[in-house]
């Protein structure tokens, strides 16, 4: 009886171009791992200061007062993201815009405004670093799995042409060595496309919360502005 080759012997023992496949799909596999514990921890981050910061933000505090709290955290190596980098766009923006008399209601707005979607942008990118790698692994493992199962094959026919006897079990074991390259790139591609599916949502649903809290913002922005106008007409 022909000794059962384990999983390791079926690796050792192929063709160097399919064991080339297979160490490509390793390391394949083993960054994407490494990307989704990354996102998985940046977005567990993103979300709990979003809450922090919503909780501070709606508490009644004064606006003036929270960016300089901001400043602190930077002063001391903190690194804002999220929802307080954006409130720090705009409101350093605003400050700059509102201490220009010449400058009308409107204008002091819009100038706001447009700091706080150049740093929703920037959160945006922040959140999509490694979702295109994970959506590559995704879709291409599997047709890099298939190429090395087929070169295998091939070799493993090639193989048999010089062969005295042609039965199964002679080329049997050349086949399930190609097939590990398959089993390989299906293992490397399904946490992939899952871990993207799933960061992908949570994109989308932290861009939503960015842009609702953009136009609140923008709301109080204008309140403020407009009494501030209207202060400055009063006193000339």
């Amino acid at each position: 009886m022909q000794e059962q080759l384990s999983l390791i012997d079926l690796v050792l023992h192929a063709s160097f171009t399919v064991q080339a496949v297979m160490v490509l799909l390793l390391l394949a596999s083993m960054l994407s791992w490494y990307m989704i514990v990354n996102r998985f921890i940046y977005f567990r981050n993103a979300r709990d200061e979003m809450y922090q910061f919503e909780e501070r933000f709606w508490s009644g505090i004064d606006l003036a007062q929270l960016y300089r709290e901001g400043n602190e955290k930077t002063a001391d190596g903190h690194l804002v993201i999220g929802m307080e980098s954006i409130f720090r766009a705009g409101f350093k923006e605003f400050s700059r815009l509102a201490q220009q008399e010449e400058i009308d209601s409107e204008a002091v707005l819009e100038g706001s405004r447009r700091a706080m979607r150049v740093a929703a942008m920037r959160e945006e990118e922040r959140l999509e670093r490694h979702l295109a790698f994970l959506a590559s692994v995704g879709s291409t493992s599997p047709y890099i799995g298939l190429f090395g199962t087929v070169w295998g094959i091939m070799h493993s026919f090639r193989g048999l042409a010089n062969a005295t006897q042609a039965t199964l079990a002679t080329v049997a074991p050349g086949i399930s060595e190609a097939l590990v390259a398959t089993a390989m790139g299906l293992f490397a591609a399904i946490p992939a496309v899952l871990a993207y599916n799933r960061f992908a949502s949570k994109v989308d649903l932290l861009s939503n919360r960015y842009d609702t809290f953009m136009d609140e913002f923008s709301g109080i922005l204008y309140r403020q502005v407009y009494a501030l106008r209207s202060r400055d007409r009063r006193a000339g």
